[in-house]
């Protein structure tokens, strides 16, 4: 009824409320800085991975995931929903409210079933918020989105990674979910990558070549060295 819906969008914006400063840093997609060594091979790598379920940039500290997530996006020109993970996250409550309000800096209307029933007395396990959150974006007439997780590595949480496997096997055809990563994910990445269902860049494919460690030295770092 109408006392109840109230309620209901009362209790979501005291949560969007809760949130909000940390909104602005934590699903910041950050800028692609001007001076960087281009990597078109693993740019185009990153592009063509969208068609399958799950792209995973799995590397040490230091490697550049996220520099070239952030170059990736601004070719791409795909909308994006990115939120940057830490070690608080690793609460179901916390992390699912800001995966939907990720997604929800693409379209405000994503996720608000899901997020209203995080929010009960008794919430469901992360797969039945997830499932609900599937449905909506089945039901989105819009075109394909990127959600990435940066520093995914900080989540350890079991309830959190048996959610996220149940959403990469369940992936909508227009969501991509990119993880940025030190270790791989308890997902079951063998079988996606039996089925084409993977993308993989790893520290082997994030190395500088040689061409590519003289630009950086030379052109970004600005130093005159010879060959």
């Amino acid at each position: 009824d109408n006392e109840a819906d109230a309620a209901r969008d009362a209790v979501l914006a005291q949560q969007r409320h809760l949130l909000h400063p940390l909104l602005a840093t934590k699903l910041h997609v950050p800028r692609s800085q001007r001076h960087l060594v281009p990597r078109a091979h693993l740019t185009e790598r990153l592009q063509r991975g969208v068609e399958r379920a799950l792209t995973l940039v799995s590397a040490p500290a230091g490697f550049g995931k996220t520099t070239l997530l952030a170059q990736w996006l601004a070719q791409s020109g795909m909308p994006v929903a990115w939120l940057s993970l830490e070690a608080e996250d690793n609460d179901p409550t916390r992390f699912l409210s800001y995966l939907i309000a990720a997604l929800q800096t693409l379209d405000a209307q994503i996720g608000a079933t899901a997020l209203a029933l995080l929010h009960t007395p008794q919430p469901p396990a992360p797969e039945a918020v997830l499932a609900v959150l599937t449905n909506d974006l089945v039901d989105r007439a819009a075109g394909d989105v990127a959600l990435v997780l940066d520093d995914y590595h900080v989540i350890t949480a079991d309830p959190i990674q048996r959610g996220m496997a149940y959403l990469v096997e369940h992936l909508p055809s227009q969501l991509h979910l990119l993880l940025a990563t030190r270790a791989d994910p308890p997902f079951p990445l063998a079988r996606l990558r039996a089925q084409g269902q993977l993308c993989e860049v790893r520290a082997a494919d994030l190395r500088f070549d040689a061409a590519e460690a003289s630009v950086f030295l030379q052109d970004v770092m600005g130093l005159n060295l010879e060959a």
